[in-house]
């Protein structure tokens, strides 16, 4: 009797499974949730957004996130954007309190000092340079891509109303592993997929898979929703481990339907791992993957799509005095097969990623940028020396992935896009 594997959710593989409530506690954090690109809401009723906005917002982070550097521009009647406002936003840790200083066109200054009262709320009483009260402006994050300001008189009247959507570039074409927010896609996929975008990333990476369907969408279904919110659907990770590697008829079945579903639902590339490598005993098995991995990478390519391995740690274990990886590499076509660098895996299992792009040029196509906390916060992994060998890898899917966290999933998400546009991408 054969025994077929389905790979769908391996949970020693995808940490971020455990997600827990994770709380942004201190003032300091919660102030970066208003770092980025923003640009004006129709109106402050609505999230929607026009072409031409009336207002733009740049809030650029500084000194290791102390601060925001933030320009308003408002667009006049020949539709060009002039700078109204400049302004300074900081976390003074004196206070524990956050500070403001700005100017308006006309040379008028103020200062401002509030305080987050809870993740979502944040209020601040702006003063002229003589100390007086000359308004109170309230914050109100409906999430991490969406806030209300509303400034206030000292009679507490309305003076103002304006929402802010966050609206990053995508020019550096990141991607995100939807593992990093699975607990928010199972919830609400609609709703996560478009703060995603909104943060700047460009597609998405999928791992879920499983009888024609991705999040309980068809593949037509899931490629509109994806592209309703701005971004593509590229990239999708599959489990399939027969027990008989040779058993065409299966393996051609299964991979034709399987293909056919991610062509109709619009990927480049889809990508597998192996998580049997520790019961394998011989070269001889061993081999029988690498031809396993040649006949799927083979429909893939027939079929117009990439096929990709991911590592995890148990790759480069040896056997028969042989590291799999290596093994893996110099037995599979290059025609055919491509490779997928899980940066944290290869850290945890002690290997420089360095080696093997200089050893295997343009086989590394895609990378799963990922800490062992979020991106950058370990200071383990040197990203940016890996990342200066990415043309010789032969990088074209950069794909973010958040499986430890300090805060909630989506602004740990955010952080990571940050990370990568600002800091490893100049």
């Amino acid at each position: 009797m054969k025994i077929v594997l389905y790979l769908v959710i391996v949970f020693n593989c995808f940490v971020g499974f455990a997600q827990e409530n994770y709380s942004i506690l201190s003032q300091k954090d919660r102030l970066r949730q208003y770092a980025g690109q923003w640009i004006s809401a129709v109106n402050p009723s609505t999230d929607s957004v026009t072409k031409l906005p009336e207002i733009k917002m740049s809030s650029m982070n500084n000194f290791n996130n102390h601060s925001l550097t933030i320009k308003v521009s408002q667009k006049d009647s020949s539709n060009r954007y002039n700078p109204i406002l400049y302004e300074i936003i900081g976390y003074d840790s004196v206070t524990d309190t956050v500070f403001a200083a700005g100017h308006n066109t006309q040379g008028v200054f103020f200062t401002g000092k509030g305080i987050f009262s809870s993740e979502k709320n944040w209020s601040m009483q702006d003063k002229d340079l003589d100390g007086n009260k000359i308004m109170k402006v309230d914050f109100n994050f409906q999430n991490y891509t969406d806030v209300i300001l509303e400034g206030f008189d000292n009679d507490n009247n309305s003076l103002w109303k304006t929402r802010y959507i966050k609206s990053n570039p995508k020019d550096k074409n990141i991607g995100i592993q939807l593992v990093s927010v699975h607990k928010e896609m199972l919830k609400n996929p609609e709703e996560t997929l478009i703060q995603l975008s909104r943060m700047g990333y460009s597609y998405v990476e999928t791992f879920v898979y499983r009888d024609g369907s991705f999040y309980g969408y068809s593949p037509e279904e899931f490629k509109a929703t994806v592209e309703k919110a701005g971004m593509q659907f590229l990239g999708s990770m599959t489990f399939f481990d027969p027990e008989n590697k040779s058993d065409d008829a299966l393996i051609t079945n299964w991979w034709n339907n399987t293909i056919k579903d991610h062509i109709a639902a619009g990927v480049e590339y889809l990508s597998t791992s192996n998580n049997n490598i520790k019961n394998i005993k011989s070269l001889q098995e061993l081999h029988a993957y690498c031809d396993y991995y040649n006949k799927i990478g083979k429909l893939c390519k027939d079929n117009g799509l990439k096929f990709i391995f991911h590592n995890h740690a148990d790759e480069f274990l040896t056997i028969e005095g042989v590291r799999v990886y290596d093994y893996f590499l110099q037995n599979t076509n290059p025609e055919y097969v491509f490779f997928q660098t899980d940066l944290y895996w290869m850290h945890v299992a002690g290997v420089n990623p360095i080696e093997y792009y200089k050893k295997y040029p343009k086989r590394f196509i895609s990378w799963h940028v990922k800490d062992y906390k979020e991106l950058g916060a370990s200071g383990k992994i040197d990203f940016k020396a890996l990342f200066r060998y990415k043309k010789a890898a032969g990088l074209e899917y950069i794909v973010s992935e958040v499986e430890a966290y300090s805060f909630p999933p989506l602004f740990s998400a955010g952080l990571a896009w940050e990370y990568i546009y600002y800091e490893l991408l100049k």
